[in-house]
């Protein structure tokens, strides 16, 4: 396993992946140079991949920094489970923040004990707080913050932006610096969670936050400083299909 890994992630690591050929939300997140915008990237990163990408690209990033009004007017998008309103709010959020502010209020709630979910809390608190809308695809998109404090679903979508923000090779951007690789949490998404089971890397057979650190331990036995550098490549040979 140790040795697959290895050449798989390897052979991963290249710009080439990234196309409209084989789609990620990373090919339009790494366009931008902004963490507003490569958040949205990653916030609307479920379903399908040429969907997702044709999605993306249709988004107009500079509203982000717009007046709330020409948000309002302008916006006429939708997607699978976000209606034009739910975009819009989503813009309006984001554009309340500002550049900047995201890391700020992460890095505070993570380096209490070094805990990225911990980080992601309180970005979703910050994002209750700067706007009060309330919908089910808008809650959708940002997640909510368990009542006692425990994650029970993998916060794949967060797990990715993070992935892309502190992680720094020729996929991912390493926007971010102050947060160790080795914290991060695999963003645990279907192919990958039935790609580490067939591989014997995962055996907790319910997909949610504890597989995902699961997965992240067995990694960890492999690469302890950069355990989530085999993301790319699980999640490829799953949606390849390659794995018997």
């Amino acid at each position: 396993m140790r040795e697959r890994l290895e050449a798989e992630a390897a052979k991963r690591n290249d710009r080439s992946e990234l196309s409209m050929e084989r789609p990620d939300p990373l090919l339009v997140a790494a366009k931008q140079d902004d963490d507003r915008a490569i958040l949205l990237c990653a916030l609307f990163g479920y379903g399908n991949a040429h969907k997702i990408v044709q999605f993306l690209d249709s988004l107009d990033f500079s509203l982000l920094d717009a007046d709330e009004m020409t948000i309002r007017t302008r916006m006429e998008a939708y997607y699978r489970f976000q209606s034009t309103d739910d975009i819009v709010q989503i813009f309006l959020t984001l554009r309340r923040l500002g550049r900047g502010t995201m890391q700020e209020v992460f890095m505070e709630g993570y380096t209490k004990e070094s805990s990225v979910i911990e980080g992601v809390f309180a970005l979703i608190d910050l994002f209750e707080h700067t706007n009060p809308y309330e919908s089910r695809g808008y809650r959708f998109l940002i997640g909510r913050v368990p009542k006692d404090g425990k994650p029970v679903s993998p916060y794949k979508r967060w797990m990715m932006f993070l992935r892309w923000m502190v992680r720094d090779d020729a996929l991912d951007l390493g926007r971010w610096r102050g947060v160790n690789p080795a914290d991060l949490i695999i963003p645990l998404d279907t192919h990958t969670f039935h790609v580490s089971r067939k591989i014997g890397c995962l055996k907790r057979k319910t997909y949610d936050w504890k597989a995902a650190v699961e997965l992240t331990e067995c990694l960890k036995t492999i690469c302890p400083h950069d355990p989530v550098k085999y993301d790319f490549a699980l999640y490829r040979m799953g949606q390849e299909k390659r794995v018997t």
